[in-house]
């Protein structure tokens, strides 16, 4: 049984809408638009131009709809890691030491370093 194709975006089901995905497909649940590289099994952020095929054309913006005459949907395209930038600051927590949590009053840390109380 194949994997049930969802939007690169959310991950919500795609399975309602009729396939192939038209270049105005839209996610029912976000309104993201659908044909697109991020939800292209040639995507692939480690080759040039994010695509394994040589022959497409570039496509500057991966989360826009386009042209490409070469897309074809992956069922695995949503990555929950990736899909929000809420998470883009985890990486540089491993190397600089996580942030604090909670800034220190700046009044109080004014009073305790000149003696008040």
């Amino acid at each position: 049984m194949s994997a049930e194709l969802v939007c690169w975006k959310c991950g919500a089901s795609l399975k309602t809408l009729p396939l192939p995905l038209g270049r105005r497909a839209e996610c029912l649940t976000c309104g993201a638009e659908l044909h697109v590289c991020r939800l292209c099994r040639h995507f692939d952020t480690g080759k040039a131009k994010q695509c394994r095929e040589l022959a497409a054309d570039e496509v500057k913006n991966k989360t826009r709809a386009n042209f490409c005459d070469w897309f074809q949907p992956k069922p695995a395209a949503f990555n929950a890691g990736t899909s929000s930038g809420t998470n883009a600051s985890n990486p540089l927590d491993g190397l600089f030491g996580a942030a604090p949590q909670a800034k220190p009053d700046a009044k109080s840390e004014l009073e305790k370093l000149f003696g008040k109380n």
